[in-house]
């Protein structure tokens, strides 16, 4: 019976996630069906928190209530449902169920059922087939029979979070669940934005002026508004200055306010963007742009907690916390005069550096998904997918531009696809022809130095120099992969098996594990 192996997975000593993988997994299995999902409900979103059986990108990606029937009719039903092969109700995993070259690729059978905790829903779960008739009512009978089971896992995991806050000191239900709000808008499962979130989840709840670092578009603000959501401001205003868009003239205006008359214009009393943020959180993104006259004024509120506006001598005091945001390298900035090295050092209290695409690894595709939603639900297809061919180009692009870079570019391999006459109505497949001038530069992919000799004016030992280029390029598909060598003999273009003999004679196999090793004791 399901209901044994399920209860098995319950009393079974493991932590939250994994129980919750091994819920899917089991259910794939005992029902022999093409995918299991494991949705939560966020407002009127629902996001896959388990799955077995879609393609990787499925993973980012969001489903709109209101954009997927069968979705919706499983969240405001008290029941098991099972969608006849004929539904006319799209199914939202058409395409995204892994299947083999040739296979078709829509859904033809499809089940699911509500999750409850406590009375309220909490999501749902989905089986689906690619075969008519995989399913029927016994099928649905026996999942309705395994409800008991699945919420008593979904309220265990809950509570083994529950623990861990009290823990940390987190004792307030409402930041807990902030923080599951919070989380909601960054994507990303990879290890260098775990790492990241980690620092946040505990720099949030102190006082310090936070200083995000990184590269254009890597979604810095997405980070900021983390931040003040999981910290003990969250229920106060959040306000946004783009420095980078501040007139020199207006600046001080904007930042602190003016008096009546103060200038040309000035028809009345003004508050400014820190008094507006009084009790909460001001994020200054492009910080680096700031002329030097308004660095001093700011420097002045971060030291006694002051603003003065424009055209008055009176002061006012504000409590604001700081996050600002910037591209520059501010410590050349002072090093050259552009910034002061007095309000650096202010800033820069907890800097936190966010990663650049190219070095999150699978996210890439977890973040194409999530755009792809977005896109199909824009332009009314039925169902955008990749093919696994551009998964392998998307992810050996070194993506310059970052997160905001892959946002259009997915976007125009959408309306580039609608241009060559695709139907909305059809199951579209976005190939690399689609991503025109999107290929990974030689240069930007290897980044070790080839050997060479002392004078510098002499070729290098050819044999070394190809080991050394092929040592190289091994390694950074590997890390694109998460360590998959399935995944990273497709980004290579070569069969897995030849990938394993070929890294064994480079005496990368050993290496390769050490570091996986290593990762696993440090997490």
């Amino acid at each position: 019976m399901i209901q044994s192996s399920l209860l098995a997975d319950l009393v079974t000593n493991q932590p939250g996630p994994v129980r919750l993988q091994k819920l899917v997994s089991t259910l794939k299995s005992y029902f022999s069906c093409g995918a299991v999902v494991l949705l939560r409900k966020e407002d009127d979103t629902l996001s896959p928190v388990a799955n077995h059986g879609l393609v990787k990108e499925a993973f980012g990606r969001h489903f709109e209530l209101a954009k997927h029937p069968r979705l919706a009719m499983l969240c405001s039903a008290r029941q098991a449902i099972r969608f006849e092969p004929d539904s006319p109700l799209p199914d939202p995993y058409d395409g995204l169920i892994e299947a083999l070259p040739g296979e078709q690729l829509a859904v033809h059978d499809c089940m699911g059922m509500p999750l409850f905790i406590e009375g309220e829903t909490w999501g749902v779960v989905t089986l689906d087939a690619l075969t008519p008739g995989t399913f029927n009512e016994s099928h649905r009978l026996e999942l309705q029979s395994c409800a008991i089971v699945m919420e008593a896992m979904l309220r265990m995991t809950r509570l083994e979070q529950d623990n861990k806050a009290l823990r940390q000191g987190r004792q307030d239900e409402a930041q807990m669940e902030r923080k599951l709000q919070a989380e909601a808008g960054i994507i990303g499962h990879s290890q260098e934005m775990a790492s990241v979130l980690d620092e946040l989840n505990v720099v949030a709840d102190s006082e310090l002026p936070v200083l995000l670092l990184g590269e254009t578009g890597t979604g810095k603000e997405l980070f900021a508004r983390r931040l003040h959501a999981l910290s003990p401001r969250a229920k106060k205003p959040m306000v946004y200055v783009n420095c980078a868009a501040l007139p020199e003239t207006l600046a001080e205006s904007e930042l602190f306010g003016h008096a009546k008359g103060a200038f040309s214009g000035a028809a009345s009393e003004r508050q400014g963007r820190f008094e507006s943020a009084h009790g909460g959180t001001i994020f200054l993104d492009e910080v680096g742009e700031l002329p030097l006259n308004i660095q001093a004024k700011l420097l002045r509120v971060l030291q006694n907690g002051e603003v003065q506006r424009l055209g008055t001598d009176k002061t006012r005091h504000v409590d604001v916390r700081i996050v600002a945001a910037t591209n520059r390298k501010l410590r050349e900035q002072v090093k050259t005069g552009e910034f002061r090295a007095d309000l650096y050092h202010r800033l820069s209290v907890y800097p936190l550096h966010i990663p650049p695409l190219r070095d999150r690894g699978n996210d890439i595709l977890l973040l194409a998904g999530f755009f792809l939603e977005q896109n199909r639900t824009r332009l009314g297809f039925r169902s955008l997918r990749i093919a696994e061919t551009s998964e392998a180009l998307l992810l050996s692009y070194p993506w310059p531009g970052n997160v905001r870079e892959l946002e259009h570019v997915i976007s125009r391999a959408a309306i580039k696809a609608l241009s060559r006459g695709v139907v909305r109505s059809d199951i579209v497949t976005l190939t690399p022809d689609c991503f025109d001038g999107l290929e990974a530069a030689p240069s930007t992919l290897i980044r070790e130095e080839l050997p060479q000799s002392e004078s510098g004016k002499e070729l290098p030992n050819l044999k070394l120099a190809v080991e050394q280029t092929q040592r190289a390029l091994i390694r950074q598909a590997l890390h694109r992969a998460d360590q998959s060598w399935a995944q990273a003999a497709r980004l290579l273009g070569i069969d897995a098996s030849n990938l394993h003999k070929l890294a064994t004679r480079l005496g990368l196999k050993e290496s390769s594990r050490n570091a996986t090793a290593g990762r696993k004791e440090s997490a």
